[in-house]
């Protein structure tokens, strides 16, 4: 008994350590006269310089979701940064707060670029930055917004679109898009139909994109946040979580970013 509480107290000892290396920071920024709340996080363990990834929030806006993403990119050896699309760190409790905020980001998309590449610079002007190593992630309506940049030019190493939204106003054409792009999608999700699926995945072959498109069998909508059960109830939505397709897209994508990082 006393070995297995010693051992036990061990691998808290260990788990607390490794969780105390990782570093967090809320950085304040700007983008046109409009205060924007970020959230950096790093394993300040490691020396010296490491890839960077971007990360999107849902609709919900930068919540504390965004930022757990972060800290998991960081125990992986990144630095993330959590961004804000909304301004001032601004967030929704309710579908209907949600849909405004992320309509009105989405009706003006120069707005949105602008306030990406806000974002993006201050990623890459951390000193613990490697400035041209650097991928982006968006979840659901985050998911959404990573594919418009890369449609837009976006010059980076990678994207990966988590139950993100696919449809465009702006199709890419050959040419356009400069990064590599991953989609995990819940082939269940019935906010992104059939025909948009098609659609995209015509508009990437077209533009001779490097992409995949995973979809995952019985995932829906929000599949990779474990709350989005708990809201699809609250709300009446077709949110759940997924715990097979969580796993299996965030292993892809740490594939993924080996690659684009090698």
């Amino acid at each position: 008994m006393k070995r297995m509480i010693f051992l036990l107290t061990s691998l808290l000892l260990v788990s607390s350590l490794a969780s105390a290396a990782i570093k967090t920071e809320t950085v304040t920024y700007r983008d046109n006269g409009t205060e924007m709340k970020g959230y950096m996080a790093y394993d300040d363990s490691i020396e010296g310089e490491r890839p960077g990834v971007l990360v999107v929030h849902e609709w919900w806006g930068h919540n504390e979701y965004p930022r757990e993403r972060a800290r998991m990119l960081a125990e992986e050896g990144y630095i993330a940064f959590a961004l804000d699309m909304y301004g001032d760190g601004k967030t929704a409790s309710h579908p209907d707060d949600a849909g405004k905020f992320a309509g009105a980001v989405r009706e003006n998309m120069e707005v949105a670029e602008s306030r990406f590449h806000a974002a993006l610079r201050e990623l890459r002007d951390h000193p613990l930055s490697e400035d041209d190593n650097i991928a982006a992630i968006g979840y659901c309506f985050g998911g959404g917004i990573v594919l418009e940049m890369a449609r837009r030019g976006m010059d980076i190493d990678g994207v990966a679109s988590f139950h993100g939204t696919l449809g465009t106003q702006s199709p890419a054409g050959e040419g356009d898009i400069k990064t590599r792009i991953r989609v995990y999608h819940g082939a269940d999700d019935p906010f992104v139909k059939p025909e948009a699926v098609e659609a995209f995945k015509q508009e990437m072959n077209k533009a001779g994109v490097d992409y995949e498109f995973t979809a995952y069998p019985g995932a829906k909508h929000a599949f990779t946040n474990p709350g989005a059960t708990e809201l699809g109830e609250k709300f009446e939505l077709p949110l759940a979580y997924d715990e097979q397709a969580d796993k299996k897209s965030w292993q892809s994508m740490l594939e993924f970013f080996e690659e684009i990082f090698d």
